[in-house]
This record gives structure tokens, sequence and C-alpha cells, in this order.
């Protein structure tokens, strides 16, 4: 019998789905929150840490975040776009924010962990996944034990946040993610898929960082302005996109070893209880201060994911434009930022 990890990527793929629809189903039949992305979620990260030989969705997962992009951009409407002045406040914590999480997390990972200056600056950068784990190798770090910290930032602020959500916050996580397909116009779905793929497509001609959100966030968001789009992508694509991006965090694990889980992993999860302590003070601050409510401040400042937020935020019926400001604005002030810094910190390899 050949070893699992000769089968061919196609029947790894389909494997990996069939456990995913699996954990979808076990999810959907108990009645456990959002189904569709903690469902594929655990099931592929149990599958992982069994040694299974799951393989990701390449392009589908990828196309799946387009969806997300059309749902923020399809928020952004005049009315939205009158309220950004008094989101400025709040935004202009942003900088400090990502300023204080590297001043704990970069000494953390340095000193605490042991890892290489390089490896320990780019782990405790709130940015996206792949990003710092691309500047971190290009800079000489460890590119794995940056994708495995990472990946287990994202998978315990999703698993956490819900429960945070539903027990403090008294949110349901049930409200509509969209109108059915079948209510949703043919030509507003046509005008989404077109901006979907001439903002994915496009941003990556352009070499636009996230480009699989931002562009069809940016294309949307100007179909919706000039009143083109009017309503967000049916509830079946949110759905997929959700069951995609479970399936991305699960698939983050395969081939972890236990000295990975030992070092990297449980780094990661110490490391998530420091940025979640500075986030809960910067929450506290903007909803004493009257510049959020309480559950659209907890989402702002979760330093998750931005396609991860944006599905918590659209289940919550949080207001979904503020969130995703704030997020963007992280993530643009990190990817643009944090090389730079890096380079005049001369950091480097040991």
């Amino acid at each position: 019998m050949r070893p699992l990890y000769q089968f061919p990527p196609l029947v790894r793929t389909l494997g990996t789905l069939t456990i995913a629809v699996m954990g979808t189903l076990a999810f959907y039949k108990t009645g456990l929150p959002l189904p569709f992305l903690f469902g594929p979620m655990l099931a592929c990260l149990i599958a992982a840490l069994l040694g299974a030989p799951l393989r990701g969705t390449g392009q589908i997962a990828v196309g799946a975040r387009t969806i997300l992009g059309v749902a923020v951009g399809a928020s952004i409407t005049p009315d939205l776009v009158a309220l950004l002045p008094k989101m400025m406040m709040s935004l202009a914590l942003i900088p400090i924010y990502i300023l204080c999480i590297g001043l704990v997390g970069v000494p953390f990972f340095r000193r605490v962990c042991g890892f290489d200056p390089v490896t320990s600056y780019y782990a405790a950068m709130p940015g996206g996944l792949q990003d710092m784990v691309i500047f971190g190798s290009e800079a000489g770090g460890d590119g794995r034990a940056l994708s495995l910290i990472h990946a287990t930032r994202v998978l315990v602020l999703v698993s956490a946040a819900p429960i945070l959500m539903i027990q403090i916050f008294d949110a349901p996580l049930s409200q509509p993610i969209g109108a059915p397909m079948s209510e949703v116009a043919p030509q507003e779905l046509i005008f989404m898929l077109i901006a979907a793929f001439v903002g994915w497509k496009g941003g990556e001609k352009i070499g636009l960082f996230g480009a699989s959100i931002l562009g069809p966030l940016i294309v949307t968001a100007a179909l919706s302005l000039m009143g083109i789009i009017h309503v967000r992508p049916p509830a079946e694509a949110i759905l997929a996109a959700q069951y995609f991006i479970g399936i991305g965090i699960g698939v983050g694990y395969v081939g972890v070893t236990v000295h990975e889980l030992r070092r990297d992993v449980l780094s990661g999860l110490a490391y998530v209880v420091l940025v979640a302590l500075l986030a809960i003070g910067f929450t506290e601050v903007v909803v004493q201060t009257g510049l959020a409510k309480p559950l659209e401040g907890f989402l702002a400042f979760a330093p998750g994911g931005q396609a991860e937020m944006t599905v918590l935020a659209i289940v919550s019926g949080a207001d979904l434009g503020f969130v995703i400001a704030h997020h963007l604005t992280r993530i643009v002030l990190v990817i643009t930022a944090a090389p730079l810094v890096a380079r005049l910190l001369k950091f480097k390899k040991i």
C-alpha cells in the first residue's frame, strides 16, 4: 500500500472536501453556530493533526474570498461615506495599536520563545497571514514557524470571538447574511460577478495586496456608490465563502510535527493571549469615549484575519463598514510599514 501523500492531488483535494462537508453537516445537525465556517475548520484541523493528507483548494479558495470583498463593497453606500469623518478618531488609534502590539510581541518571541530577530518581528506583526509569511521568509526568517504562528492567531481568534460575542455582547450570530439567490435581481448578480473577477484579477495585475478581497471591494464600492449594486451577494455565496475559509484554516496544520506543536503553535497560543489583552484595552477606550458601540469596537480591534472578521461582522449584524475600515487600516499600515521598519531596525537572521 502506497503512502497517503503519494495519492494524486485531486484525490487529496476531494478527500479534504469530503471531510469538510462531514464537519459542516455535523455542526448543522447539532445546531452549533456558524456550521459552514466552524464545521469544515474543526474537521480539517482534527484530520490534519491526525496526519491525514489534506490538500487545499487553491484558486477556488482564493476566488471564494472575492465574495467577501463584494459583500463589503456593497455595504459602502453614500450614507456610510458621509459617516467616515466620525470614524477618524478611532481609526487614528490603529497606528498606536500596531505599535503596542510590536512592542509587546517582538520581545516576547525573541526573548521568551527564542526565535531569531526576523522571525520574531514578523510573527508579532498583526498583518495578513500570507503577507507576513512571505515578507518574513524573504528577509531570512523561518517561514514554517511564521505560518503556524499566524494560523494559530487566526484559529484562536475565530474560535473564541463568537463565544465572546454571544456571552458578552449578546449577539445571536443569526442575522440574515444575505437574501436567497432567487430574490436577487439577475442584473445585480451579473454585476457582482464582473466586480469580483475584474477586481480580483485586475488587483493581481497591478500587485495589489490582498487582491482577492480588496480588488472586488474597490470595484463593488464604486458600483454601489453609482447606484448599480444595491445588495450583498446572496446567502448561498457567503456560506460558500465561509466553507472555503474554514477549510483553509484547518489545512494550515497539515504536516505539523510534535516539535512544531511545542514551539510554534504554543508560542502562537501565548501570543494570542497578549494581543487579546491589548485588543480589550483599545476596545474599552473606543467604547468608553463613545467612538464605537461595544460589538463594533470589539470586532474592529480583534486582530484576526480580514476575511474571518468580515464573516463575523455579517452574521452578527454589526456595522460592516466600521469594522472593515479599521481592519483595512491595520492591514494597509502593517503591509506597507512593516518591511520599511524592519530595514530601519536592521533585523537580521542570526
